[in-house]
């Protein structure tokens, strides 16, 4: 599964003492740790007569789980590149864009953007999308296809360009 494969990268990581690889895993284990968190805490209310061992594993996040926490992390330190790049602080930046790099070695091969725009066409003509109010729908379609694949930026950029171009 997806988490021992980080905690043991952890360890590799740890044993050759590569602080950035160790510190960005560190993270990454956290936020995922936390969401089971979450949803533990969601199942408990839900079911209250669940013991605790049945609570843990109930709890336990699937693949597609992990990986939107993985795409998550990937976009905040996206907005945190932005946001170091305008105050000056390039060694900061350049320290986001090695933890993205890290990050996104877990994620499915990101599609390509002419995929993804044929992709979109094709999604608007199924929802029959004609303007801007109808992105949510085309997004919509979308999502299951290019989950984790490609930067939810991208893709509504695409998504807006092609609607407001009818």
């Amino acid at each position: 599964m997806l988490k021992e494969k980080i905690q043991e990268e952890i360890k590799d990581a740890m044993r050759s003492g590569d602080e950035l690889v160790t510190s960005t895993l560190r993270m990454l284990i956290a936020s995922i740790t936390s969401k089971e968190k979450e949803k533990r805490y969601k199942i408990s209310k839900e079911k209250p007569t669940l013991n605790e061992e049945g609570l843990v594993k109930e709890s336990q996040l699937a693949e597609e789980e992990i990986l939107d926490v993985i795409s998550s992390e990937i976009k905040k330190r996206r907005d945190a590149v932005v946001l170091y790049e305008k105050g000056g602080r390039q060694e900061l930046a350049d320290k986001e864009k090695k933890e993205i790099g890290m990050l996104q070695k877990y994620l499915p091969e990101q599609i390509s953007e002419e995929e993804i725009k044929k992709l979109v066409s094709e999604a608007v003509v199924k929802t029959g999308a004609k303007e801007m109010k109808d992105m949510g729908k085309v997004m919509a379609e979308l999502n299951p296809k290019i989950k984790g694949r490609a930067d939810g930026s991208v893709v509504s950029k695409i998504v807006k360009d092609l609607l407001t171009a009818k």
